[in-house]
């Protein structure tokens, strides 16, 4: 059809030009009339008035997750997610502010670590911070220690090793390679265990670490979410906003960033 209307179109004008002369003048005003409108008005069904070559569309995408406007930003710096299921970026640096004791920890995270720390004091505590930034070498001599003391035990090797990473994290995947986790004990207790919850710095922290910026990281009753045992000393800075609705919800880090 489409090459039926081309070849009568192009025959018609020819035939005009040719027959021009001896048409009436009246005839020839309607001939011209009628080959506008052809064009002009709609075309019936299934003849169209000219065919263009169409480009198949794109499939249609499924859509992606709409997030809550005020969802958290799993990538900003102080909310990055480190546990035996996301380990530390490669890329991932930051810069070091010492302690007093030489220990160091990310310098965006120090003034508020040590607002929390002159307020515990102020309160007539003696809160100690025994651990802070590690590096990968670090870590992995204090997973090693922990495999072989297992070992000693009668684990096997495999076994200690999956023991050890429920309570030292693998190389890597420890947030204390971030530079914004702290233990923190009691001056009249500084074993890492449960007793630790029921001393007087502890309680204050828990009670008061995230007017600070500051979460208890391994809650008791979260090990299924958090890949860590229940570490009542163990302290990660997430921000005051974070901090504020994290202890509000009653959640860890995993359940907070998680949509």
């Amino acid at each position: 059809m489409y090459q039926r209307c081309i070849a009568v179109h192009s025959g018609g004008r020819h035939v005009r030009r040719r027959r021009r002369s001896r048409l009436p003048l009246f005839t020839f005003l309607l001939a011209v009339f009628s080959f506008a409108m052809a064009f002009a008005l709609p075309q019936e069904d299934g003849i169209p008035a000219q065919t263009f070559p169409v480009k198949s569309l794109p499939e249609a995408q499924e859509p992606g997750p709409v997030l809550p406007s005020d969802a958290p930003d799993a990538s900003a710096w102080n909310l990055l997610l480190v546990n035996p299921w996301n380990p530390l970026p490669r890329e991932h640096s930051f810069t070091a502010k010492k302690l007093s004791n030489g220990l160091e920890v990310d310098e965006r995270c120090y003034p508020d670590l040590q607002e929390m720390m002159d307020a515990c004091r102020a309160a007539g505590l003696s809160p100690v911070i025994c651990s802070a930034y590690r590096s990968y070498e670090k870590q992995e001599e204090l997973f090693q220690r922990k495999t072989e003391k297992l070992m000693a035990r009668g684990y096997s090797e495999e076994d200690a090793r999956e023991e050890a990473a429920a309570e030292v994290a693998l190389p890597g995947t420890s947030e204390h390679q971030l530079g914004l986790a702290v233990d923190i004990v009691d001056l009249d207790n500084q074993n890492l265990d449960e007793t630790q919850e029921d001393t007087a710095v502890q309680k204050w922290l828990m009670e008061h670490s995230w007017e600070y910026g500051f979460i208890l990281r391994y809650p008791s009753g979260k090990s299924g979410f958090t890949g860590i045992i229940y570490e009542p000393w163990h302290y990660r800075y997430v921000g005051r906003d974070a901090a504020a609705e994290i202890h509000e919800q009653g959640v860890c880090l995993e359940e907070y960033l998680t949509v």
